[in-house]
């Protein structure tokens, strides 16, 4: 019967066709990715020309009667969905706020940038990180329009601002990675917001919580991409991972310093940990940028293709295993809790603009090489069972060797290392005096000696 069938040319096509649509639909993640790639996902609809200010509502967040809990009387979960959402903002930067301004504007924001809702208990502890130096009239744009957008979302949340000390080159992703060790110390946070200080949303749809299942990234639709997302695997401006999916990844890539590369690394990363990219409907995903200059210090990074060839056999060696630095000062501000950090220099920044030049063509021989050598095996001792990284914020410092002298980095190619931080407190550094609020560094480790850069 079965070469009856075969011998019909269109009961041969009808199951050729059967078994194309069966492995599309698992490849590609089942009906909601198939429909997604065939057509365009459904989602809500919103009239972007009629807007509403950004702290409509806040008042009614506020407790009647401000007082303790009481033990004996519980408080409801909050609803899923806020019933305090407005749907677009208005976002312009015609002037910059003050911190002062702000502070006036948020008063249930407690020191250190934290929020609960003060009538229910809230569904996801939200911690949002952001890299940054020399952005201060960025950073006031975004901490007037964050803190009522994710109030209004009736969260707990903690705002994380990580300023790199020095003016060596920038490194997005590095600071990400102290961010986030830093954070998971205060708090058992149920999600990681990695947030650009330069983008602003646009719609409080656009809930500040993490997919359970894969990392999310948010901004998919900027004004500076024509509100349409630029390319599939694009992860850069702000996205969410729970705690165990960020460790699942290994954090995000130390060796990206200047602009450029991380986000395509860390893309590269969800796909090899064995998880796809989330991402809300485009019409909730709307984001404003503010528009600035090129910084200096934080220049096109000649490397990052190169390192992008090689994230397939590194990314379990370069990461949160990997991470070094110096914690300089953890202040309490009111608006947010400030990390003054000391990651290092760029170790190739003598050598940048000669190898720029050298690898620079796209199709030099050395890439040509390496696109072609197949992936090996990361032979480091993770063995079969995948990236295992503790997600205790105290961990044992390392005892196989010291690090160089100067920069704070570690060497070692066998199993991977604790991450050895070398932290220090402000008064140490004579930074903590005469800044209330301002909090010494935690850990036994000795410091190192450091100097400015």
């Amino acid at each position: 019967m079965l070469r009856r069938l075969l011998e019909r040319p269109r009961s041969l096509a009808l199951l050729v066709g059967c078994q194309f649509a069966f492995v599309a639909y698992f490849s590609l993640g089942g009906f909601r990715n198939l429909t997604a790639l065939f057509g365009r996902a459904a989602g809500p609809v919103f009239d972007y020309s009629r807007t509403h200010d950004v702290y409509a509502n806040l008042s009614r967040l506020l407790p009647a009667r401000p007082g303790p809990p009481d033990p004996a009387r519980p408080l409801p979960f909050c609803p899923e969905r806020s019933p305090f959402l407005v749907g677009p903002l208005t976002v312009t930067f015609s002037r910059v706020p003050t911190l002062d301004q702000i502070r006036a504007k948020n008063p249930a924001v407690q020191e250190g940038g934290r929020y609960q809702p003060p009538g229910c208990e809230p569904r996801s502890r939200t911690a949002v990180i952001v890299p940054h130096r020399n952005r201060e009239s960025h950073l006031g744009h975004l901490l007037y329009y964050l803190h009522p957008f994710l109030q209004r979302q009736q969260l707990q949340y903690g705002i994380y601002v990580v300023h790199q000390a020095g003016n060596s080159t920038f490194n997005r992703a590095k600071l990400l990675n102290v961010g986030v060790k830093e954070a998971l110390k205060d708090e058992e946070w149920d999600c990681l917001f990695l947030h650009d200080v330069d983008l602003i949303p646009e719609n409080d749809h656009n809930l500040y919580v993490c997919d359970p299942w894969n990392p999310k990234h948010v901004s998919i639709a900027m004004n500076k991409f024509g509100y349409s997302l630029p390319y599939p695997q694009y992860f850069g401006g702000v996205s969410a991972l729970t705690p165990d999916q960020y460790m699942k990844i290994n954090g995000f890539p130390n060796e990206y310093w200047g602009w450029g590369g991380e986000d395509d690394d860390i893309a590269t990363r969800v796909r090899l940990a064995g998880m796809k990219i989330a991402r809300p409907p485009i019409s909730i995903g709307h984001y404003k940028m503010v528009k600035h200059k090129s910084d200096k210090g934080n220049e096109e990074n000649p490397h990052r293709f190169d390192l992008l060839i090689r994230t397939q056999r590194m990314w379990t060696q370069d990461g949160m295993n990997s991470l070094t630095y110096t914690l300089l000062a953890k202040q309490l501000r009111p608006l947010y809790t400030n990390l003054t950090v000391d990651i290092g220099t760029d170790p190739r920044a003598g050598r940048r603009a000669r190898e720029g030049q050298r690898y620079r063509g796209a199709n030099s021989p050395f890439r040509e090489e390496m696109l072609r050598k197949p992936p090996r095996d990361a032979a480091t001792g993770w063995g079969d069972r995948g990236l295992a990284l503790s997600l205790s914020p105290r961990l044992p410092p390392a005892t196989a060797q010291q690090p160089p002298a100067g920069n704070g980095t570690h060497g070692g190619t066998g199993s991977p290392a604790a991450p050895e931080i070398t932290q220090r407190s402000p008064e140490a550094a004579g930074e903590g005096d005469g800044h209330p609020g301002t909090l010494p560094a935690r850990g036994d480790n000795q410091s190192l000696p450091h100097g400015t850069r």
